[in-house]
């Protein structure tokens, strides 16, 4: 069974952090509603869910894969690049040390875990306003004794590499052109999404089903069409956070640790 670490929708969400959007009004019940039915998604796929509890203070902190990288042997605890983040991190390092030994980045290094898509032992990292070079550095020299490779990525238009591609299944990307090159995902097979969805590239694969906002119903269907699972789930209230589905956890097995 894979562990997945949440951490419940704060009741400041609305002061988040914005890069690429308007502030809009964001309904907090609501939020925290679509995300119970999230919790629940991952629960029905094989996850047992560890839920951290709401931090008044920090509006961002539903978004916990910002906040760390866990790999089967160690887990980097981030510097996130938003400084009103970096408080959320004890908390999410407390979670994790019971499962993993923890690497963190330093400054001046800054990452979030929303830039960094692994697949296989290559990690990708978006070299965007949050990650900077400093902090790709300080990720490759903590997961090459380990036989990773660090890859940096250039992205345009976008807040994350995840916000550009993600992984639907074992050689396969759902990816927005627009915002990163897919020259760089060799040997993948590349689903593009519908043009009139670009926010549509955030997927979450677990156990062979694909979790995917209900909102991009062209992109859902393109998936469908090349014989990938979809599970929709509605999370309108928090992507006006710049949230996706891959965003509101930290996915892993519990039972893999480094020495």
């Amino acid at each position: 069974m894979l562990t997945a670490i949440t951490r419940e929708v704060s009741p400041s969400i609305e002061r988040c952090e914005l890069t690429h959007l308007m502030r809009q009004p964001i309904n907090v019940d609501l939020a925290r509603a679509q995300h119970q039915q999230y919790e629940n998604c991952l629960t029905n796929l094989g996850c047992q869910v560890h839920r951290l509890p709401a931090e008044p203070d920090l509006p961002d902190s539903v978004f916990i894969e910002d906040i760390a990288i866990v790999l089967n042997e160690l887990a980097i605890i981030t510097r996130p690049g938003a400084e009103s983040r970096r408080p959320e991190t004890p908390a999410v390092a407390k979670a994790l040390s019971a499962y993993r030994r923890l690497c963190p980045i330093e400054p001046p290094g800054t990452l979030e875990g929303g830039d960094v898509l692994q697949i296989g032992k290559t990690l990708f990292v978006g070299a965007s306003s949050r990650s900077n070079a400093h902090g790709i550095e300080q990720l490759r020299a903590h997961v090459r004794p380990f036989g990773y490779a660090v890859q940096p990525v250039a992205l345009q238009g976008c807040l994350h590499l995840k916000s550009a591609a993600t992984q639907v299944g074992e050689n396969r990307l759902l990816i927005n052109r627009a915002w990163v090159d897919g020259g760089v995902f060799v040997g993948m097979e590349l689903i593009n999404v519908a043009a009139e969805e670009p926010m549509g590239a955030n997927a979450l694969l677990i156990n062979g089903v694909v979790i995917y906002p209900s909102a991009y119903e062209r992109t859902r269907a393109r998936l469908e069409v090349h014989g990938l699972t979809v599970e929709a789930v509605d999370v309108s209230e928090l992507a006006k956070a710049e949230g996706g589905v891959t965003c509101c956890s930290l996915i892993f097995s519990p039972g893999l640790t480094g020495s």
